[in-house]
This record gives C-alpha cells, sequence and structure tokens, in this order.
C-alpha cells in the first residue's frame, strides 16, 4: 500500500462556475459551469479511480473489496462492513444552491438503502457578500412551516448567515442549508451519501424544467429549532507541534477533521485507520516509505492505514479521519 490519488470527478451544476480552474488549477475538461468535484468516493454516483503508481486505473471500491483492512484498518472493516464510510468533495457555488435537507442514518437506511448525510463545510475562499442558509428561524414550528410550504410561500423561513474564508460549518442530518448570495468556494467532507431532500428551489429553471422537490420526505427528516455551528479561525484553539499548528475542527460520530498549517516539517504519525489529506493551499511534498509525492493546493491523498507521512513544506492540509 502506497499514498493512492485519485482522478478527479468533476460535475456539472447549474449553479456552478469555474473556480476550480481559476484557484484551485484544475483542467475543465468543457466551458461548462461545474460546481463539484468528488475527490475520494466509493460512491455508485461518482466513483473514484486511482491516478498514480502500481494500482492506477482500479477503483476505490476494488481497492476496499480487495485489500479491506490493510486499506482502511482493522476497526474501519469492524464498524461499516462492506460500505466504505467517507466522500470528500470540493464545492465552487456561484449561484443559489438550493434550499436542502439530509436524513439521518436511520430514515436513510431504512427510505433510501444507503447511509445518512451528515456533513461538514470549510470555507476555502468566499466573496465578500457570501450568504448561506443555515437552519430555519427559531421561531418557525412545524404547523407554521407545513402551512407555508403547502401555499408555496418560501418567505421568512430561513435563518442567513453572512461566512467568510477560513469557517467551518457542521452541517448535522435534520439541518436546513443552502446558500443565497455571493461566491463560495468549499472543501466538504460527509458520510457517504448522495442523498438529498430538496425543499426550494427558487424557481430556477433547468433545460425549461423546474427540478424536483422532495417536501414530503424533508418535512419527515427536518430538525426544527436546531441551530447550525459555525467557528471562525480567529475563534479556534490553535496547538503547535513541531513545525505545525494544528486546529481540531471536529470530533464527531462520523468523522474527525484537523486543520494543519505546517511550515517546514511535521510528521504525522502512524494511525490505526486510514486518512484523507485535502490541500486547501501551498505546496510541498508528503513523504511515506521513502518515497515522495509533490503535492499542490487542490490535491487530495489518501492514506491508508498504519502509515507514517511526513508533511513537507508551506501548506494547508484538511485531514479526515474516523
Amino acid at each position: 500500500m502506497y499514498l493512492l490519488k485519485f482522478k478527479k470527478n468533476l460535475v456539472e451544476k447549474v449553479w456552478g462556475g469555474r473556480g476550480f480552474e481559476k484557484t484551485l488549477g484544475f483542467d475543465l475538461p468543457t466551458e461548462e459551469l461545474y460546481g463539484e468535484s468528488w475527490e475520494v468516493s466509493c460512491h455508485p454516483s461518482g466513483m473514484s479511480y486511482v491516478e498514480n503508481g502500481e494500482l492506477e486505473g482500479q477503483s476505490l471500491e476494488t481497492l476496499f473489496q480487495k485489500f479491506g483492512k490493510e486499506l482502511v484498518g482493522n476497526e474501519i472493516i469492524d464498524k461499516y462492513g462492506e460500505k466504505f464510510p467517507l466522500l470528500i468533495k470540493y464545492l465552487d457555488i456561484n449561484d443559489k444552491l438550493s434550499v436542502q435537507v439530509h436524513p439521518s442514518d436511520e430514515y436513510a437506511l431504512r427510505v433510501e438503502k444507503e447511509f445518512g448525510k451528515s456533513e461538514v463545510w470549510y470555507v476555502m475562499e468566499a466573496s465578500e457578500d457570501a450568504k448561506l442558509i443555515l437552519g430555519l428561524k427559531p421561531e418557525i414550528t412545524p404547523e407554521i412551516y407545513k402551512e407555508k410550504v403547502d401555499k408555496k410561500d418560501f418567505t421568512n423561513l430561513f435563518n442567513e448567515v453572512s461566512v467568510k474564508k477560513g469557517d467551518f460549518i457542521d452541517v448535522k442530518p435534520g439541518v436546513v442549508h443552502g446558500t443565497l448570495e455571493g461566491s463560495i468556494l468549499i472543501c466538504e467532507i460527509q458520510q457517504n451519501s448522495d442523498t438529498t431532500y430538496r425543499i426550494y428551489d427558487f424557481d430556477r429553471e433547468v433545460n425549461g424544467v423546474k427540478r424536483e422537490l422532495h417536501l414530503d420526505k424533508a418535512m419527515d427528516v427536518i430538525k426544527f429549532g436546531e441551530e447550525v455551528e459555525v467557528s471562525s479561525e480567529l475563534s479556534r484553539e490553535k496547538i503547535k507541534e513541531q513545525d505545525a499548528t494544528i486546529e481540531e475542527l471536529i470530533r464527531g460520530e462520523y468523522f474527525s477533521i484537523d486543520r494543519l498549517l505546517v511550515d517546514g516539517k511535521f510528521t504525522d504519525e502512524k494511525y490505526k485507520n486510514f486518512k484523507i489529506y485535502s490541500m486547501l493551499d501551498g505546496e510541498g511534498f508528503l513523504v511515506a516509505e521513502d518515497k515522495k509525492y509533490n503535492v499542490k493546493k487542490g490535491d487530495t491523498y489518501f492514506i491508508p492505514a498504519n502509515k507514517e507521512v511526513v508533511i513537507e513544506g508551506k501548506l494547508e492540509v484538511m485531514k479526515s479521519y474516523i
């Protein structure tokens, strides 16, 4: 096992843009608008395929089935069996992202036959006017919500929050969310799920047709009165270790995430389970078992279980693990 880099699965979206090209240096295949780059995925909606080394061309699903515990760690197999647990994306949002909500494991496994969708957003870039929908207004009860939605009246329902670069947002299942204004580039870490219930799409048409809404299922899973956690770069505790500053962004049921600011050399010790590094900024190297990997902003690397990795250079890294 070595450090794996997967081909980017680029997805056109009506709300997308060209930020992957301008900000992250991706080669976009057409002149269309791209909203998502699936970086590490074992989901049929966007399977990842290795692009480096002797395993080039093989899917993450094949590797997961073939190498199992060697790839992801004993604990992951014991807990999740044949289901790979995480999905990592970049999002480039330049128009209103539909107002939506995701189900919990309990609901999604029963109704959709897949994991629920707990996710987090780290804001890599944001325009000065960037504004999100995060939750419903405190006074909105299920009765008020249903009455307004039945009348197709989506005014004065949603809690609006301005965001900036460096903000970290915990979007739990049941939390209504979307985007309202401005442009925003996001690193998203989520459960391995593609289940989204759309509540309102601003009456937008795609090829002359309004996109499907999922109002009944959304009503089943919305958590009323749920507050959304948003942390800023200034508010988070920082830990100095070697040539790095570490922020513990979340310790959760589905994943844990650290932000590493490396300026020099940082040895990330062996860990029992796999890790994923998202390179949010900078350039440098990853070194593991005498192999050296050049890395830069926008790259994503899968670190197999029990691998010590030395991070060298000037890099901002998002480390996701379980």
